[in-house]
């Protein structure tokens, strides 16, 4: 086995420390294939916006209240009626979906009304949830 691929599979931290200072003797992707992939990359404008939408789905607070919304509207006290939290948490957890224009709002007298704003969220939700169950 060479030695790159050795340390990337070890699961040994000692192996790992050990070997990764040693040389990679691996003739890997040859400078046309290189340069092909690097313009085949993401911007990094598109790689901080991708993470930062992945960090706020890493709370499973979040993903249960866009679980919830995933079925329609909803104001606050109902989706905490849904996903057993207090309406000030879900508040809370609401605007930094709303930051992120993953939910939108819509005011009825005194009361707050939620959806999502961006459905490929769900779909995103759905792919994880398959990966998760398989």
């Amino acid at each position: 086995m060479i030695t790159c691929s050795y340390i990337h599979m070890s699961q040994d931290p000692d192996v790992r420390t050990a070997l990764a200072s040693e040389p990679c003797d691996a003739d890997h992707l040859d400078p046309r294939g290189t340069a092909a992939r690097k313009l085949a990359l993401m911007a990094p404008r598109a790689v901080e916006a991708l993470a930062d939408t992945f960090r706020v789905l890493g709370d499973p607070s979040r993903v249960r209240i866009l679980d919830a919304l995933s079925g329609g509207e909803l104001c606050v006290c109902d989706i905490a009626a849904l996903v057993g939290m207090s309406e000030s948490a879900v508040s809370h957890q609401l605007r930094l979906l709303r930051g992120m224009r993953l939910v939108r709002a819509r005011r009825a007298g005194r009361l707050m009304f939620y959806t999502l704003d961006d459905h490929h969220i769900i779909e995103l939700l759905e792919l994880a949830l398959t990966h998760v169950q398989e």
